[in-house]
């Protein structure tokens, strides 16, 4: 099935244009998405953990030498950074989808996923933040820890963006599905009117008319007179 303007998207089959593309809203969103989920997992990754003093071979994370601190900042980061591959890819699909059905799919699934990680950041700022502030000052690795907080905290807005423009989309096309159809109302067509009934003549409210010439042809053998003279 062929679309326009469906959830958003231009009509399927339309050349795509680049410019156009990187433009977009929805796909700047998803670019500083994937930016700040490199941050957040790479300051980690880095300097995250480090050696414990006096203890060979062992490392603990910096965040008051909770594992699951480290761990957890890794991995939304991670995720983030394949989803924001992934709704990327989509973007640029969207506009190929020819089917209603699988637009409304992308985009509930786009607006559930965002809307699920941006509160995934949320509760991982304010673990980070808790655990960093019952540590101990180390002279390594303290401005990579705080910036993986910090932009752990501004993933919450970039990921809730995602998640309102996907439900603008949704509203877009919830409306364009429910819009009032011109065929039910000729009237309702711009330029258009209502369809008339056909002319009637003159007489064709009248009477039964009576066929010429019919009382000769109801006279019988007995009723016809010769003509006098």
């Amino acid at each position: 099935m062929d679309v326009g303007g469906a959830y958003g998207g231009g009509k399927a089959g339309a050349p795509f244009d680049p410019i156009t593309f990187v433009q977009r809203p929805q796909v700047i969103l998803r670019a500083v998405c994937l930016l700040f989920a490199i941050i957040v997992f790479g300051c980690i990754s880095s300097q995250g953990w480090q050696p414990e003093p006096g203890k060979k071979g062992v490392e603990v994370c910096l965040y008051n030498k909770n594992g699951n601190a480290c761990n957890y900042g890794v991995g939304i980061g991670v995720i983030a950074f394949l989803a924001s591959i992934g709704f990327l890819a989509g973007e640029y699909l969207f506009e190929q989808m020819s089917s209603v059905k699988t637009r409304k799919h992308y985009v509930l699934g786009d607006l559930g996923f965002s809307g699920f990680w941006a509160f995934l950041y949320f509760v991982g700022f304010c673990y980070l933040s808790n655990q960093w502030g019952k540590s101990e000052e180390t002279p390594v690795g303290t401005s990579n820890m705080q910036a993986a907080i910090a932009f752990s905290f501004f993933s919450i807005f970039s990921w809730a963006g995602c998640a309102w423009f996907a439900y603008q989309r949704f509203r877009q096309g919830s409306d364009a599905a429910f819009a009032p159809s011109y065929d039910a109302d000729p009237s309702s067509v711009p330029g258009g009117a209502p369809y008339s009934s056909y002319p009637v003549g003159p007489d064709a409210d009248g009477g039964y008319q009576e066929p010429p010439f019919s009382g000769s042809q109801n006279r019988g053998p007995g009723d016809f007179q010769a003509p006098a003279y």
